[in-house]
């Protein structure tokens, strides 16, 4: 009974959007503008993003050239955005910036455009490109638009995107860090914190720069050794000024300490 009676719930589900499809294409068919716009503004209201989108599109040659036709395209690129399809709403909604500038509606389409490449932004690991349009995007909303309610909302979003962009800059640092590429780590370490000053992980990626400079030295043949050291100590000695109660000091001390053994062995030895 069970088994038959899912069979038939199945089957009612599926003549329901068989029916509506078939009722959507028939609208779409019948060459009727006014009413077709009716009901994809019936379903806009009702937050059924995509009937409401399928018709605002299929409606939309209709009143090209029109007093309509940035309320369309806003209608269909929101419609879009509130159904998650980020990507092409970020299309359509740059599309509608760009040719409807003087639209009711632009503030709030240049709002959502900035958030798209928000929620595209992917976490720090992966590629950050859409975080640099985000923050552009972003950036250009607040400048514009300094007395808009979103303003808040959007410099937050703007630190938890610069912060993204700053722990990327460390990832890629530490990834040469930890597969013993000391001499890239260093440059990218220091490139890190040179476009990033503000970093939360400050600390640690001054504290690597020493470490790796220290073993980059350990490990380096004798004629390069002394320099490395001595470039090794410079970037102890700014790390111990900076963050002079450090918990790292003891460890960047012991090796502070046999740079300088090493560095003494190297001068009696060069004055025998």
């Amino acid at each position: 009974m069970k088994q038959t009676f899912l069979y038939a719930l199945c089957g009612v589900a599926a003549a329901i959007i068989l029916g509506g499809c078939s009722g959507m294409n028939a609208l779409l068919k019948s060459g009727q503008p006014e009413l077709i716009y009716s009901k994809a503004l019936e379903y806009y209201q009702k937050e059924k993003w995509q009937r409401a989108s399928t018709l605002f599109e299929g409606v939309q040659h209709y009143y090209t050239g029109s007093s309509r036709e940035d309320s369309i395209s806003f209608f269909n690129a929101r419609c879009k955005y509130k159904n998650r399809d980020f990507d092409t709403a970020s299309t359509l909604l740059d599309d509608f910036r760009r040719k409807f500038g003087r639209s009711a509606f632009i503030e709030d389409a240049e709002g959502m455009y900035a958030l798209c490449f928000y929620y595209l932004s992917p976490g720090p690991s992966r590629d950050q490109t859409m975080t640099g349009h985000a923050l552009i995007a972003i950036n250009e909303f607040m400048s514009r638009y300094p007395q808009s309610d979103r303003v808040e909302n959007f410099r937050k979003i703007n630190a938890e995107l610069t912060e993204r962009l700053h722990e990327k800059a460390y990832l890629n640092a530490y990834t040469y860090y930890k597969t013993g590429k000391y001499k890239s780590a260093i440059v990218a370490f220091k490139n890190a914190l040179k476009q990033y000053p503000e970093s939360k992980r400050r600390e640690e990626i001054m504290y690597l720069i020493v470490d790796s400079g220290y073993r980059l030295a350990s490990n380096s043949i004798s004629e390069k050794q002394t320099d490395r050291y001595l470039s090794m100590l410079d970037s102890y000695l700014s790390f111990k000024e900076e963050f002079p109660e450090s918990t790292h000091i003891k460890s960047l001390d012991r090796m502070a300490q046999q740079a300088r053994d090493y560095l003494d062995r190297n001068n009696k030895d060069n004055n025998i």
